[in-house]
């Protein structure tokens, strides 16, 4: 069955307490283990950029869920598109704190494809690298 992925981001409403995201992304990874989505959210305090992946019938359901959520607003779609394998295989969800200047480097790289550069050429990342390196730590920690 062929894979799908979705990148966006979007900003976090002002009143979302840590306990309360604690509990959504608690609520996702339930959700997402069911349909077989994996993914990372990463947020600065104020903006969020997630990325999904997983089943065509799993991941519709999964993206409905993050565009009718009452925890974020001004959602930006990346992108979305075909996978050959996952990227990021580990978590049905998982949420990570990153800086702000961080994320908008994120939010503004080559989404395209979810390629990762060829060779590993480092000179100008995509973003599939530059979430890659975000993410190995939080790996690499358990």
């Amino acid at each position: 069955m062929p894979l799908r992925a979705i990148a966006y981001a979007s900003q976090a409403r002002p009143d979302l307490a840590a306990e309360r995201l604690q509990t959504l992304v608690n609520d996702a990874a339930r959700f997402n283990r069911m349909a077989g989505v994996t993914g990372v959210l990463l947020h600065d305090g104020q903006r969020f950029l997630q990325y999904i992946e997983g089943p065509p019938d799993g991941i519709d359901p999964v993206y409905e869920r993050i565009l009718q959520a009452g925890s974020h607003v001004d959602i930006v779609e990346l992108a979305r598109g075909r996978l050959g394998q996952r990227q990021f295989p580990y978590w049905s969800m998982r949420a990570l704190q990153i800086d702000a200047p961080k994320l908008r480097q994120l939010s503004t790289s080559d989404w395209s494809g979810f390629s990762r550069t060829a060779d590993g050429d480092r000179a100008v990342p995509t973003a599939v690298d530059l979430l890659s390196e975000i993410v190995r730590p939080a790996l690499n920690a358990g």
